[in-house]
């Protein structure tokens, strides 16, 4: 069945299908019963499963994913909900030196089939702590895979997919992209979660992007077709693993590549992405792979937040500089 929906709303139902198709399935989370989540992602669950399986918890990070850390060592599937991306540094210690690391410390007799929420980046008019793009910081961590949605499909299916994977996944979710709309087939068969994806065909210039990002690629990509420049877009769709064969076959034959995240330049996404792209296709770079994100500094007052986000102009001006070289 094909259903026009939100990102948000996807999100929902793929977590009521993960909860019916598996009763070890647990939601855990602030606010995420009776309310339904800030973002209302988990409305209406509680209603319908219950308070035992969705588990409004005390204001307490830690806590949270040391329970799950539990109930994962006893056959459960635990969702956790961080309610804003900057509130996952409490639970950081437990992600890090428990959830990552039990699957080889146990020497695979324990799994940690644990989701880890997360609603990340800026855009929605808010403060520290609640507009931040804190990816990179698990995605460096062995043990853990962090998967970024752009689009109600993936989310629909990502979620499902990431609750049924025997490793933790970090989940990230673009809030400011949580209201966008697509149609979603609910019974068709889902691609790959680990997978990147050619969501522009183009010739001149490769842009890389992830979660919130993707849509501001393609803008850039209908503004540079009125300047005659063809840009292919591709979605990452995971950021640990990387996906990059799609990637490197595109810059073979574009000769140039633009990454573009949210969360700071320095030791970004984009560095590692940037560092592998010129080791696979060296002798067919025309420039150098550039990088479009946000400054290193902490995210800033919302009424300066547009001055710091990537936008279009950002990044059809490292369009313009790749195509210069």
């Amino acid at each position: 069945m094909t259903e026009t929906l939100t990102i948000g709303k996807a999100l929902n139902l793929g977590l009521r299908r993960a909860m019916e198709d598996d009763p070890k399935v647990v939601l855990m989370g602030e606010d995420i019963g009776r309310l339904g989540g800030v973002f209302r992602i988990t409305d209406g669950l509680q209603k319908d499963f219950g308070e035992d399986r969705v588990v409004d918890t005390p204001l307490a990070e830690a806590g949270i994913l040391g329970t799950a850390v539990g109930l994962a060592m006893r056959g459960y599937r635990p969702v956790c909900e961080i309610q804003f991306d900057g509130f996952v540094f409490p639970a950081y210690n437990q992600i890090v030196t428990q959830v990552a690391k039990i699957h080889a410390r146990s020497r695979g007799a324990l799994t940690m089939p644990i989701v880890i929420r997360i609603p990340f980046g800026g855009g929605i008019g808010a403060v520290e702590h609640h507009s931040e793009s804190p990816e990179a910081y698990f995605a460096h961590t062995p043990g853990l895979k962090v998967v970024a949605v752009s689009n109600p499909v993936d989310a629909y299916w990502g979620i499902q997919q990431a609750i049924t994977h025997p490793d933790p996944v970090v989940f990230m979710e673009p809030k400011r992209r949580y209201w966008d709309k697509a149609e979603v087939d609910t019974d068709a068969s889902p691609e790959p979660l680990f997978g990147s994806r050619v969501v522009r065909a183009g010739d001149d210039v490769t842009v890389l992007a992830y979660g919130p990002m993707v849509k501001t690629a393609l803008q850039a990509a209908d503004a540079a077709a009125d300047e005659g420049r063809s840009l292919e877009v591709i979605d990452l769709r995971s950021v640990s693993p990387l996906d990059l064969a799609p990637v490197v076959a595109s810059v073979r034959r574009t000769g140039r590549c633009v990454v573009v995240h949210e969360a700071p330049v320095t030791l970004g996404l984009g560095a590692e992405i940037a560092a592998r792209v010129t080791e696979a296709c060296f002798h067919s770079l025309e420039a150098p792979v550039l990088r479009v994100g946000g400054y290193d500094l902490p995210y800033p007052p919302a009424k300066l937040e547009e001055d710091y986000l990537p936008d279009l102009d950002r990044v059809l001006d490292a369009v313009d500089r790749a195509m210069d070289f």
